[in-house]
């Protein structure tokens, strides 16, 4: 890497040129060789405007399936002795995606000024998390890289899995409630007033069914639009509001509080909060860090806050048990339990495996209940939606028909 630099020598003159160096660190360490004293240092970019461009990308971040596969390459080559810098170098070289592979060729720079590998990760955290940064550490603590960087591979195909099956169980749901919106709109807008308009003229005395769905399909045709830019200019406040930390919480308890998704979401977190612990306990890290960390990557605000509580309360000398006893709507009472013989029998990270997996069988099997009856539960609302608005115009209309 090229690096601009103005300086004074020895003599208090002013000077400048270019330094190539790894890092940033080793350009300063080679001038401060040299005598001189930076007033000034910046990377040097000698990359035309399409060659700059090319490198710039949309998404700033990676995948869990790339993750996986980093984790496992990195794991495969630490057990073949490969050192690390030499491993990050191959799979920069390797790399399809030029933000990974950008990602990748600094943390080689780093390793190559002298940095541990935990500390290069942790200097992109939109691509390692706390939690993984914390894991290396302890990896490299323990000298079990390949190890830690296998078990890494495991852990996030196992959450990504989970965390997949609930969410691909929800799109289902939510296209048939599409569908059905479209079809009901398309009807009342354009099917409706027309055939209302027969009815109208035929001057009988209509059912009062018959009369909400034609006033509805009115109020549509005559005030729809607006209606829409209602809903649009709704929903833009309301994406505002979820950024914020208020909107974020809310949006939170909403999650947790709707029925029957809302156990689903509840068991998903119990397993992330339980396989993070016990991953983190079982490297050596202590109950205080490791619910740090859980807090920061749990993915909800009212279980991070839980945690953070109950970091405070650890910290003053009360055990994990004690303090989400308190919280028995989101934490049930058999994780508090079994929490507690962890602590009394001092085997806590195999009772957090063992809750992990245990809650990790409880979400498959709710989602698995949940993708078998939602389907002919959301055609049955849909055909009996459908059914309820054809009966409401064709039954006038017949009547109509047997009076001539």
């Amino acid at each position: 890497m090229e690096f601009k630099y103005e300086a004074l020598d020895q003599n208090g003159k002013a000077t400048s040129g270019t330094q190539s160096a790894a890092t940033q660190d080793a350009a300063i360490a080679s001038l401060q060789r040299k005598g001189l004293t930076i007033t000034a240092l910046s990377l040097a970019s000698s990359k035309g405007i399409f060659e700059t461009l090319s490198t710039i990308t949309i998404f700033s971040g990676i995948s869990a399936r790339a993750l996986v596969l980093l984790s496992r390459q990195i794991a495969t080559l630490f057990e073949a002795q490969v050192s690390a810098l030499r491993i990050f170098r191959l799979l920069a070289e390797q790399q399809e995606k030029p933000y990974l592979r950008e990602v990748l060729t600094q943390i080689s720079d780093d390793l190559q000024g002298g940095n541990s590998i935990s500390k290069s990760l942790a200097k992109h955290p939109k691509v390692f998390s706390d939690f993984y940064v914390n894991m290396v550490r302890a990896g490299e603590e323990s000298g079990k890289l390949d190890q830690t960087f296998l078990f890494l591979a495991d852990y996030i195909d196992r959450s990504y899995e989970l965390t997949s099956k609930a969410r691909n169980a929800l799109i289902y749901p939510a296209f048939i409630l599409f569908t059905f919106v479209s079809v009901m709109s398309l009807m009342l807008t354009v099917v409706i007033p027309k055939i209302g308009a027969i009815i109208s003229e035929s001057g009988q005395e209509l059912p009062l069914y018959t009369r909400i769905i034609l006033g509805f399909s009115t109020f549509l045709v005559d005030y729809g639009i607006f209606l829409v830019i209602a809903i649009i200019v709704g929903g833009f406040f309301l994406f505002r509001y979820s950024k914020t930390p208020p909107g974020h919480m809310a949006l939170s308890r909403l999650q947790l509080s709707v029925p029957y998704i809302g156990a689903l979401y509840q068991k998903l977190y119990l397993t992330r909060i339980a396989d993070n612990m016990h991953a983190m306990l079982s490297s050596g890290i202590s109950a205080v860090r490791a619910l740090e960390i859980t807090a920061s990557v749990v993915g909800n605000d009212v279980y991070e806050q839980i945690l953070r509580e109950a970091l405070e309360q650890v910290k003053a000398g009360a055990s994990m048990s004690q303090t989400f006893l308190q919280y028995h709507n989101e934490v049930p009472a058999i994780m508090v339990q079994m929490l507690q013989i962890g602590e009394e029998t001092g085997e806590l990270g195999n009772i957090l495996e063992r809750l992990a997996k245990f809650y990790q069988r409880e979400v498959t099997a709710a989602v698995d209940t949940l993708v078998s009856l939602i389907e002919p539960v959301l055609i049955v609302l849909l055909a009996v939606g459908v059914g309820f608005l054809l009966a409401s115009v064709l039954l006038p209309i017949y009547n109509t028909a047997t009076n001539i």
